[in-house]
């Protein structure tokens, strides 16, 4: 890029923002602009970048870098295989990189407009004059034919035409930044995705394990309510509770089933699939990853694609104001032609009959009934709504990555307590269990130790998944990229 990614008065980051944002700038911007003849906008993220924070309020970790194989991280060659495959497949993909090359035709089609234009052309006509009266009769009948090679040329004195090219330009840029955030998005899909299937399979198995028990001890109270032994606990209630719990572990099991099918086939449209139900895993959820490094608040404008493209607008937008501004200036117009004329077909392309011509033409605008003071007001007012539009994305970009590393450290919290209640309610499951059948114990006591084993595994499943997708909702906030191949 022509110009650094903060600005003036940016304390020094100019150079190193510059490189960073080369590295991730589409692919032949200084092709398509010949080479910087069109600067690409020069970044107004100074805008937003005062004030900035310099570390973040949720935590005191500030080591710098991003994690940039976090999909690697998860330790599954299933779910990176599933991403490449989505990378190459995925619809809304294809239309996003599509998006990117129409912006790039849209800003090479208006660096044409400050190139010379030149056309060949061939005319022919031929005319019969009658003379009526004395003392002329008849008519003549004349033909002209000619070639010519006709030059034309506007030249850009002011800068009015390089500057609308550069708006396109960045537009372009802004549509490649939205690509790079719709694949990291569509990663972060699969990969959540693909932690509600492992949560499912473990549900799945819970609920078999429930279903067991609870057909277990159905059969247990049946026997006793067959004998008669009441004070055994046998009573028809305790019978119809435990018979109750069987068909809703039945309910639960083919709840998780279910959903089990509904993530398969959402996983299948993520990577451009039919949606057949495939059986893709009967794996649970793997474990978590060391936690990646969350860098400075600044770090975060520099690798967000969201936050970039945002400021690429805000810039595009400056550019559309200067060439609103230089439109009230005149306007020089070269034009130049050269061929042959001639009255006979077959000497069209003889340099004796050549003739040529050239010439120039200025225009200055006088009356226009308002509409050149209306554009440039209207492209002041999109430039105040790009930069609240960037201002707004900064600060949600904040509000993402805080979000997420409190939500780390409640969910942390939340799930070694939920660990430990399951272990308690393993030990009074077993306990109730042993009491009931040294008949020391009652039914109600043993259906309420058995049902907080059960919920309290569910949630502790259910805790797993949340945490890893928190996991990927901060590595996405930070602007981290990923590696499939």
């Amino acid at each position: 890029m022509c110009g650094g990614i903060w600005g003036a008065g940016a304390d020094g980051w100019e150079g190193e923002a510059e490189v960073k944002v080369l590295r991730i700038l589409p692919v032949g911007v200084f092709v398509l602009t010949g080479a910087c003849a069109v600067k690409t906008p020069e970044s107004r993220m100074a805008a937003v970048a005062t004030g900035v924070p310099g570390r973040w309020a949720a935590t005191s970790q500030g080591r710098a870098g991003v994690d940039r194989d976090w999909i690697g991280r998860f330790g599954d060659s299933r779910l990176k295989g599933l991403v490449n495959e989505a990378m190459q497949n995925n619809r809304d993909l294809q239309a996003s990189a599509e998006r990117v090359n129409r912006a790039a035709t849209a800003a090479k089609i208006s660096g044409s407009a400050i190139r010379p234009k030149a056309g060949l052309g061939l005319t022919g006509s031929k005319e019969e004059q009658k003379f009526v009266g004395f003392p002329f009769a008849g008519g003549a009948i004349t033909e002209r034919y000619g070639a010519s090679l006709d030059v034309s040329w506007e030249v850009d004195l002011w800068g009015r035409v390089r500057a609308g090219q550069a708006a396109d330009v960045a537009e372009w840029q802004a549509q490649g930044f939205e690509l790079k955030a719709a694949q990291s998005s569509l990663a972060a899909q699969i990969a959540k995705a693909w932690f509600a299937l492992g949560e499912t399979n473990e549900q799945i198995s819970l609920a078999r394990g429930a279903l067991r028990i609870r057909q277990n001890t159905a059969e247990a109270i049946g026997d006793r309510f067959e004998r008669a032994l009441e004070r055994e606990g046998g009573t028809a209630s305790d019978l119809r509770l435990a018979q109750v719990d069987v068909a809703s572990a039945k309910a639960t099991l083919a709840q998780w089933e279910g959903e089990r099918e509904a993530v398969l086939r959402q996983i299948e449209l993520l990577v451009g699939r039919y949606p057949a139900g495939t059986d893709l895993s009967r794996s649970g959820l793997p474990s978590l990853p060391g936690f990646p490094p969350a860098g400075l608040p600044s770090e975060l404008l520099l690798r967000r694609p969201d936050v970039l493209a945002a400021e690429r607008r805000y810039a595009g937008s400056g550019r559309r104001v200067r060439e609103a501004e230089l439109a009230v200036f005149p306007s020089l117009t070269l034009n130049g032609s050269m061929g042959t004329t001639t009255t006979s077909l077959k000497d069209i392309l003889d340099s004796s009959f050549g003739v040529w011509s050239y010439g120039g033409k200025v225009s200055q605008s006088i009356l226009t009934g308002g509409q050149l003071r209306a554009e440039q007001k209207g492209r002041k007012a999109d430039d105040r709504a790009a930069l609240a539009k960037l201002q707004q994305t900064v600060l949600t970009a904040f509000g993402e990555v805080e979000q997420a590393l409190v939500a780390e450290r409640y969910l942390a919290r939340r799930e070694g307590a939920s660990a430990e209640a399951a272990t308690l309610a393993n030990e009074a499951a077993a306990s109730a269990a042993e009491d009931y059948a040294g008949g020391t114990g009652d039914v109600l006591t043993l259906l309420a130790a058995q049902d907080r084993k059960i919920v309290s595994a569910s949630q502790l499943v259910t805790l797993r998944r949340l945490r890893l997708e928190n996991r990927i909702n901060l590595h996405l906030a930070l602007g981290g990229d990923f590696k499939v191949r």
